[in-house]
């Protein structure tokens, strides 16, 4: 994965700055989601009843383990920042979830760096465009506006940086 330093951040602001890997979303995968959050709604469980009574012919992927899959997304196909001490996920400002991951399918997420601003002497706030693509489909599995947080240490904050906030 490419390596990209800290003062370099924010020239790429409006482009897309990573695409991660493809992701298979197995049963095995959805039925682990269903164990760990306790929603084992037969659309992602059973997919006997799921291709009988579901408009979808089958099981479908929680939405929100599409959404958790951004992480490992985010390591796939981000560029490291080099002064990077910590990586903090401060939140979401929107997310819709456009389309349903059948069982089986490929997805991958697409990151469009946003915005970009100093917070303090050690963090750099950063907020992504991010798409989650289906293999093969026109529309994605979920678009949503991504803030995270790079922790650095100080001594390495670049000093030609206007952009801040407090």
């Amino acid at each position: 994965m490419d390596e990209i330093s800290l003062a370099d951040v924010s020239c790429r602001v409006g482009q897309e700055v990573g695409r991660s890997d493809w992701i298979t979303i197995d049963q095995a995968t959805v039925d682990l989601f269903a164990d760990a959050t306790h929603d084992h709604q037969f659309i992602h469980v059973n997919p006997e009843r799921a291709a009988i009574e579901s408009p979808f012919g089958g099981t479908i992927a929680h939405g929100f383990l599409t959404l958790s899959l951004l992480s490992v997304m985010n390591f796939s196909g981000m560029p490291k920042i080099r002064e990077q001490t910590m990586g903090l996920n401060y939140g979401f400002d929107h997310i819709r979830f456009m389309s349903p991951v059948k069982t089986g399918s490929r997805v991958r997420g697409r990151f469009v760096l946003s915005d970009c601003r100093y917070r303090g002497a050690s963090m750099l706030v950063t907020t992504y465009e991010v798409t989650v693509e289906i293999e093969n489909e026109s529309r994605p599995a979920l678009t949503a506006n991504w803030i995270t947080i790079v922790q650095f240490d100080p001594k390495n904050r670049p000093k030609s940086v206007s952009r801040s906030i407090s």
